[in-house]
Parts: structure tokens; C-alpha cells; sequence
């Protein structure tokens, strides 16, 4: 056996591997270290091993850390077992079933030597009609899928656990496994059964992993399924991101954690790809899917070759990505990785696109969640951004607008054209005409990813053929858009009627789901295939023929034509007619009162109608993969015309979305400014049974904060949301539902809006809250927009009030567009100490002891709460309202009545509000105020202070 290990140089990854004894697992590995060169090859070592007590019989991967160098024979290298060996114990815990082959029958050898290269992945090996799960895989199948757990005979001496599952249903199964974040290695026989000796040839076909999939059937159609890859440190990090079931690839380069982790929450990848010798607990490690991969996998150059090769190019100059290096690691990790799991060429993948955090609005995780952009709080799709936003006519327009919002530009330029393409399709409604023919394409860009990976289906080929034949119509419909971008999309959506046409006289109208049965090519596509599809559909009919042609040929009546499995096909005559028999009729079988003849004409029919099914079936397939590499060849220039038309299918949505919304145009400006009349908050609206009632905002160089007050419920979260949506919106090219609206691009949109505790990461609703504020604070610029909710809340409230006047300060000092809503009335008085602050409310009234909120955005502080009414409005019993509003009374008139000193400009004024307990009243302080003073003799004033003081 061998162990692998990795050196870390200043200068690469290197590769070693050295013998080991079989049966131990080995929690360390001391080798000396090897004289001359230190990354030349340890073989001529003895190691010295260290065994844990655990049999084994795999040596494990491990990674490789080096010492301090102190004199050269003190020098060693030290190898620690990787993470990844700990989950695969199980599997290595087999009792020998690797390490003595000899001792299994032979299907389970050839079993063993395919599993031993995927002992972290399910595998299904295929058996007849039925893929067998075999061992822990078995036991952990049988769980996961909640099918029968059995045994299969003995191997080595024990019964083998085993689980099966119907080849033809292996669909749905899989897409469980995947949902479940499970990967699984798919071995198929390629043998053939009939002529094998011992067992049938398997090999492993693919590995489907929840990142690399690309069957419609285990798909979201509505959502992008991306793998990312990460490689750096804690002050930058390479990030590549992969659609395989669209050929989308991207590669950026980030500074620190905070930046990559919003990233990470943007694309929101299923799988994670980081190197094996991360330390243990890092944030992208937590991260559902993340997978480590061997560090050699992440290396530079090796990572740039295989990009050059994949895209047959020198260099990566043309893409932007030559000066990157962490990202082009990172870049080649996943294409290796997607190699890995599809085994064939990946032709979709054509290109590298090079992003950059500064053309983009950055939102961290916490906004998306609180903005509800995709996904509600509850995880859900409903009543969010993009369901009120979405009515695309395919799926990749769905998906598309999606990226759209989770990732708002700040190119003017971009931001324009797309608004000037909406205003196009607004005039005349010329997006009605287009929206049908449009939803005649379909998903061509997962087609065509599948027809790259060489696994589209029947169906796919025959929705590509409508798609195409579609094109032409469309064509003429996008020939009437004067939009200079809209006729850029035109010039790139072409059409294509020669593969139109081949598809045409390919396939048939209504195809079955796989090419597995045939049945999928038209009659009179394939001479070869018609033939041999008539003579195993049209045998009987032949057989009738020939036998008429020959009684006519020969005269004989009696004359049969028929067929034995024995035998074959024959002709036989009576025993009184078979000296009649035509030369060319040679004798078959003797039978008692008839002979059995064949002819050259029959036997060149039996030869062909025997093999005809399995070889017209063969023939089909063969015909089928030449379609697809003829359309291979046309890959390129498909796959820009689908991203055309998603992007058209986007921009003719949000023209509907924008007369039925009543959304209009926003005005990109240079001088700093948000304002916005009319605002509507685009989700709140459609789910409301009232009308919504719209408000302003106005922020500029002399106002960068609104400190907004009012009652609970009364709107105040609704306010800045709809701003944020609105924001949002205009950066991505949209209309937005506003009666108008003006604004400079803005480069970050932060919200801290509600808490929950995060008890995974052992943090309290405060701490979650103040780790928020400190991201905000950290990274909030005088182009960014801020939305603070209630800070403060969770402590006492001296220090919430603290905190958030801090808040409040440093982002007004920041110059920060700031929204700042609070239930501290004492920060009303920042406007006094900091210039470019006001106030709002949102006003309510009561009406017969209930509140009535009007949702109206009012300039000035607001006069009260409204708690009470609230609570009362909520359902709080009664008798507790009664006894809090007898509390309130008490401690707003016990209060201490102290005058608040006026803030000086520039500094903070001195909180108003004074310490819930220390406003409680006393009987002392009762008594205390009720004495008269100037009538009490010296002697009776100490002798009232002793009693007093033993009565506190």
C-alpha cells in the first residue's frame, strides 16, 4: 500500500508517496528528512510509524507539516492523518476486505478494487436491472432512502449487507441522495453478459455530486446550482464559481473574511471545494457541502495549463485573469474536480469571466436575509423580491433575473442600456408580442450544457428542435426594437435552420425519454437503421412473401415457410414433394413425413432478422452521439444565442412587471442624493387587501440620516425596506415602484433588521446583533446605505441607549446614507449635535382606546409609542394592560425630573432617560419630601436621619 503526502514549500505542493505496512492506521508519520534537496523523493527513508490502536487496512491520505529546522539530523518531516480519512473509517474498517482480495469471490474482488478509489461517495454497481449497494454504503443507502436492508451471501467469510434499487427508477432515488447532499459513484457493466468469462466488465461511468449535476430531473430549474472553489488566507482569498448545467465559470479575487463570506452567501454554491491542509473550524468550512480536496489540486501553474488547454488558448490575458493567481488555483481545482465526476470533455466551458467586487452593490449575508431578495425568513419563495418580480417566460430568464438581483451593478453604463431596452418594450407593449414566442425556447441553455456533457436526452434534442425552429418568428418580432442593446441581443440570437432541419428529419415528434430502447430517430433518417428496424418489425410479413413467391416459383402448395429457435428459419416441403425441390433449396432437418430446406435468399434473411433488434439498436445509439457531437460542433455560438435570449426574456419581464406595477424609470445622478417620492414598498403592496400608503425620502450632502420614530407596527421596518428594494432595484436596471426617483449609485446596502439567537454558533440575539453593527461599522462608506432597526435592544438600557447613540453618531460622521429607526426618544436631540441628522415619525392616533396607524412619514420626532395599544392590539389580556398602564403612570411621574443639558455641536448630548430601577419610588424619599425643614431643631434632624437611615 501506499501513503501520500504532501510537502508544504515556500514554492509549491509536491507529491510523495512511501510504502507502509498494511493493517494500521497511522496517526503520525516521523520521516527524516532527506539529505540534498528537500522536496527530492523520500523512497530511500525508513519511516518511523507511530500507530494509533485501530485496525486498518488502508494507509491514510495525509497531509504533511514541517518543523522547525534546527541541526540537519533533527530535521523531520511529520505527517497528521487528514480530516477526510475520519468520516471514511467505516468503510476502512472492513475487515480486510481491501487488503486480501484473494479471500472474495470474484465479483466482490472486482467490487473492492472500484470502491477503494471512492470510499467517500455511495456507490451503485450494477447488477442485471438493478444497481446493488454493497457494505456501510448499503446500511447508510437503506437509511437515507428508507428502503429494505438484506444480505447478500458471504464474502471473506460474513454476510455482505446489501440494499438494490430498479436501474429504470434510479431517478428519483438519486435526486433524494442529492437533495441530502450525498454524492454518488454510478459503475455500469460494459461488458457484454453473453460473451464474458467470470465476471461482466464495470467501470465507473460518473459521479453525481450535488454540485455537478445536470439531469433536469434532479434539478431546480428556477435556481442556479453552482460549485465554488476557495483557496487563501485571512487577507485574500481566490474564489472560482462553476454552472456546470450552463457553462458559466468565474473567478474573483477577495480581501478578508468578511468580503468572502458575503460572497459566499451571494452564489450560496452546494458544493465547496477547499484544500485539505485549511485548518480545521474555519468559517467556509462550516458550510454545508464543503469538501476537501488534496492541496496539489489548488496548484498554480498546473491550474493554468489545464485552463489553456480547456480553453485552447496561450494565456489567460484574453479573459483578464493572467495577473490572478489564488483565483486561477482555485479556477483549476474545479475543472479538475468537474472532470473528475463527468469522465468526458467539457466543451460548454469555453470561457473565463473575471469579476470584481467594485463593479458590483455588495450586500453582506444579514441584508439578504432581512431584504428577503429570493428567500423569505422562513426559507420559502413566497413573498419575496423575486416572486413579485419574476414573470419570465423560460427558466433560464428566471435564473438569470435572479443573479440579476443577488448581484446589482454599479456601471452606469450597463444600468442604462437596460433601462432604455424596457422603455423600448413599454412603447406600444411591444413585450406582448414577444413574451409568447419566447416561452416556445425553453431551458436551450441546460440543453445545450447536457448535449456538452454528451447526456442529453430524446426530449432535449426535440425541444432544441422546436426552440430552433422558433428563432426565425422571433427574429422578425426583435427586427421592430430600436433599443441599441436590444438590437445587439438580436444580432446574437441567430438562426440556425440547417440544424433546425437535421433535427427535424432526426427526431421524432414525441421521442421517449431515453435512447436506451431506441424508438428516439425517424424513419428515413439512416438507410442502414431503417433496414434493420423493417427486418425486425417486418419479419413475419417477409416470411409471408417469400412463402408466396416461392409456391409461385415452384408450384408447390404444401410449401411452408417457418421458424424454430432450434433451427431457424426454413422452408419444408412434404416427403412426397422434396424431390420436387428447386436446385438452389438446400436440406436443414429431416422430419418424419416432411423435409426442411434453406435457400441463400433465406439464409441472408435469417443472419439479418436475427441480430436485426440489438443491431438496428445499436445503430440508433451510434446515430444518436454523431447528432450530438454535430451539434457539439455548433456549441458555441448556441450557447451565446441562449444567453441573448434569457437576457431578452429578462428585459421584455421587467417592461411587463413595470406597466402592471406601476413601476417607473429611476435617474442616475452624480451629485450625492436619494430621493424618492412615492415609495412603495414592491412586496408589501401585492399582499396588502388596503391600498399601500406610499411616502417620501429625501437624503443628501445636508441630510445623511433620518432618525425615525413611532409606534411598533406602525411601518417603520416597512419604510426602509421599501427604500433598500427601491435602491436595489434601480441597480440592476429596473423600473422601480416609485412615483420618482432620484439617486447616486450607491456601493454597499447594509441592514440590520431583527436578530434571532444563532445557537449553532453559541451567540445570543444581541450578540448577533452587535456583530452586525460592528460589520456595518467597520465597512460603511459615505456611498453606502444603512438601514439600523432597533440597535440596542437585548441589554440594559443605559447601554442599549449608549450603543445606539454611538451608532447613530458614527455613521453620521461616516456620512453614510442612514436610515435609523429606534424606540429611544433621547436620540431625537441628535439633529442638535450632528448637522446632517433629522428626524422622522410615523404617525398613528388612538381612536376609543385603539390605535389606528396612518403609515404616514411625517418630518420631527414622534410624541409617543403607542406600547400599551399595541399589546393591547396583539391580545394581551386585560387585566395586564390595566396593571402596566398603572406602572407607566407611576414611573413617568416619579421619573427624575432633571433638565437634559443641550449638546454642544459636534458633541454627544447627555442621555434624557434615567434607570428603570433607580426611578422606582421609596417610602423614605415619600417621607423625606413631606418633612419640613427649616421647622426641625438640630437635634430632631439627627434623630430623623438615624431613623430614616435604618429604614433603607
Amino acid at each position: 500500500m501506499l501513503v501520500c503526502s504532501t510537502y508544504k514549500s515556500p514554492f509549491s505542493y509536491r507529491a510523495y508517496r512511501q510504502p507502509v505496512a498494511i493493517g494500521q492506521v497511522y496517526t503520525s508519520i516521523r520521516l527524516p528528512w532527506p539529505s540534498g534537496n528537500p522536496t527530492s523523493r523520500l523512497s530511500a527513508s525508513k519511516p518511523e510509524l507511530r500507530p494509533c490502536n485501530v485496525r486498518d487496512n488502508l494507509a491514510p491520505i495525509a497531509n504533511t507539516r514541517q518543523t522547525p529546522l534546527g541541526t540537519r539530523r533533527d530535521r523531520t518531516l511529520h505527517l497528521e492523518v487528514c480530516p477526510t480519512l475520519l468520516k471514511n473509517l467505516p468503510n476502512l474498517l472492513m475487515n480486510k476486505a481491501i487488503s486480501d482480495l484473494s479471500a472474495h469471490t470474484p465479483m466482490m474482488q472486482q467490487y473492492w478494487k472500484l470502491k477503494n478509489q471512492h470510499l467517500d461517495q455511495l456507490m451503485f454497481y450494477r447488477m442485471g436491472d438493478f444497481y446493488e449497494i454493497f457494505y456501510e454504503d448499503a446500511k447508510k443507502a437503506a437509511k437515507l432512502l428508507d428502503i429494505t436492508l438484506t444480505a447478500r451471501g458471504q464474502s471473506a467469510g460474513q454476510s455482505i449487507p446489501m440494499c438494490g434499487i430498479p436501474y429504470h427508477a434510479a431517478e428519483g432515488y438519486l435526486a433524494k441522495l442529492v437533495k441530502l447532499g450525498e454524492s454518488v459513484v454510478i459503475c455500469e457493466q460494459i461488458g457484454d453478459p453473453a460473451t464474458s468469462k467470470g465476471p461482466v466488465d464495470r467501470q465507473v461511468v460518473r459521479i453525481i455530486t450535488p454540485g455537478t449535476i445536470s439531469d433536469e430531473a434532479l434539478l431546480d430549474e428556477r435556481r442556479d446550482n453552482l460549485i465554488a472553489a476557495v483557496l487563501g488566507d485571512e487577507r485574500l482569498f481566490g474564489l472560482a464559481v462553476l454552472d456546470i448545467t450552463s457553462g458559466n465559470f468565474s473567478v474573483l479575487e477577495i480581501k478578508g473574511w468578511e468580503n468572502l463570506l458575503a460572497e459566499l452567501e451571494r452564489i450560496n454554491p452546494v458544493e465547496l471545494l477547499i484544500p485539505d491542509d485549511w485548518p480545521q473550524g474555519l468559517p467556509a468550512e462550516k458550510r454545508r457541502g464543503s469538501r476537501r480536496r488534496a492541496p496539489w489540486d489548488f496548484e498554480r501553474d498546473s491550474a493554468h495549463k489545464s485552463l489553456c488547454q480547456q480553453f485552447a488558448t496561450q494565456d489567460l490575458k484574453g479573459f483578464g485573469c493572467e495577473m490572478l493567481t489564488l483565483a486561477i488555483g482555485a479556477a483549476g481545482c474545479l475543472l479538475s474536480y468537474a472532470k473528475e465526476t463527468q469522465r468526458t470533455a467539457l466543451p460548454h466551458l469555453r470561457s473565463l469571466r473575471h469579476e470584481r467586487l467594485d463593479d458590483t452593490v455588495i450586500l453582506d449575508g444579514a441584508s439578504r436575509r432581512n431584504l428577503e431578495l429570493d428567500t423569505n425568513l422562513s426559507g420559502g419563495r413566497d413573498n419575496t423580491l423575486q416572486s413579485v418580480m419574476d414573470r419570465c417566460q423560460t427558466a433560464m430568464g428566471t435564473r438569470l433575473l435572479t443573479r440579476w438581483l443577488n448581484r446589482p451593478l454599479r456601471d452606469l453604463t450597463i444600468l442604462q442600456a437596460r433601462q432604455t431596452s424596457i422603455t423600448c418594450f413599454l412603447e406600444r407593449y411591444r413585450f406582448e408580442n414577444l413574451q409568447p414566442q419566447l416561452k416556445e425556447i425553453g431551458d436551450i441553455e441546460r440543453i445545450l450544457a447536457r448535449i456538452g456533457l454528451r447526456n442529453a436526452r430524446p426530449r432535449d434534442l426535440a425541444r432544441l428542435r422546436d426552440a430552433l425552429s422558433a428563432l426565425p418568428e422571433l427574429q422578425q418580432a426583435m427586427s421592430e426594437l430600436e433599443a441599441p442593446h436590444l438590437q445587439q441581443l438580436a444580432r446574437t440570437a441567430s438562426t440556425y435552420p440547417e440544424l433546425a432541419d437535421l433535427l427535424q428529419r432526426a427526431v421524432i415528434d414525441n421521442p421517449p425519454a431515453v435512447i436506451r430502447d431506441g424508438g428516439v430517430l425517424k424513419t428515413g433518417y439512416d438507410a442502414e437503421l431503417d433496414e434493420l428496424q423493417s427486418l425486425s418489425e417486418n419479419a413475419g410479413q417477409f416470411l409471408i412473401d417469400l412463402e408466396a413467391r416461392e409456391k409461385a416459383r415452384t408450384g408447390l402448395a404444401n410449401l411452408k415457410v417457418g421458424y424454430n429457435r432450434v433451427h431457424g428459419y426454413f422452408i419444408e416441403l412434404p416427403s412426397k414433394q422434396a424431390e420436387q425441390a428447386p436446385a438452389d433449396y438446400i436440406r436443414r432437418q429431416t422430419l418424419k413425413g416432411a423435409e426442411r430446406f434453406i435457400t441463400p435468399e433465406l439464409k441472408e434473411f435469417e443472419d439479418k432478422a436475427l441480430s436485426a433488434k440489438s443491431r438496428a439498436l445499436a445503430r440508433e445509439k451510434m446515430l444518436y452521439e454523431a447528432l450530438l457531437e454535430d451539434l457539439i460542433g455548433h456549441l458555441a455560438p448556441l450557447q451565446d444565442t441562449a444567453a441573448a435570449l434569457a437576457e431578452l426574456d429578462v428585459l421584455s419581464n421587467l417592461a411587463e412587471r413595470a406597466l402592471n406595477l406601476d413601476l417607473n424609470c429611476p435617474r442616475f445622478v452624480t451629485e450625492p442624493c436619494m430621493r424618492i417620492e412615492q415609495g412603495r414598498h414592491p412586496v408589501v403592496e401585492q399582499v396588502l387587501s388596503t391600498p399601500f400608503v406610499a411616502n417620501d425620502l429625501a437624503l443628501d450632502d445636508n441630510t445623511r440620516m433620518l432618525v425615525i420614530t413611532g409606534p411598533n407596527m406602525g411601518g417603520k421596518s416597512t419604510y426602509m425596506r421599501q427604500t433598500a428594494l427601491i435602491v436595489l432595484l434601480a441597480h440592476i436596471g429596473s423600473f422601480v415602484p416609485a412615483a420618482q426617483c432620484e439617486l447616486s449609485l450607491v456601493d454597499r446596502i447594509f441592514t440590520r433588521i431583527g436578530s434571532s439567537d444563532d445557537l449553532a454558533g453559541g451567540r445570543s440575539t444581541f450578540m448577533v446583533e452587535m456583530s452586525e453593527t460592528a460589520n456595518i461599522l467597520h465597512n460603511a462608506t459615505d456611498r453606502s446605505l444603512v438601514l439600523m432597526d432597533e440597535v440596542g435592544r437585548g441589554t440594559s438600557t443605559f447601554d442599549g441607549l449608549s450603543l445606539a447613540w454611538a451608532a447613530a453618531e458614527c455613521l453620521a460622521q461616516l456620512r453614510a446614507y442612514t436610515l435609523f429607526a429606534t424606540h429611544y426618544f433621547e436620540l431625537t436631540v441628535l439633529p442638535e449635535s450632528e448637522p446632517l441628522v433629522s428626524n422622522v415619525h410615523l404617525n398613528a392616533t388612538e381612536h376609543n382606546e385603539r390605535i389606528v396607524f396612518l403609515h404616514r412619514v411625517l418630518p420631527g420626532p414622534a410624541s409617543q409609542s403607542y406600547g400599551l395599544a399595541v399589546a393591547q392590539l396583539a391580545g394581551v389580556p386585560g387585566k395586564v394592560i390595566t396593571r402596566a398602564k398603572e406602572h407607566l403612570q407611576r414611573l413617568e411621574t416619579t421619573s427624575l425630573p432633571h433638565e437634559q443639558p443641550r449638546a454642544k455641536p459636534g458633541k454627544a448630548a447627555a442621555p434624557m432617560q434615567s434607570d428603570l430601577f433607580a426611578s422606582l419610588p421609596h417610602p423614605v424619599l415619600d417621607e423625606l419630601s413631606k418633612v419640613k425643614v427649616d421647622d426641625l431643631t438640630p437635634r430632631q434632624a439627627l434623630d430623623l436621619l438615624y431613623t430614616l437611615q435604618t429604614r433603607l
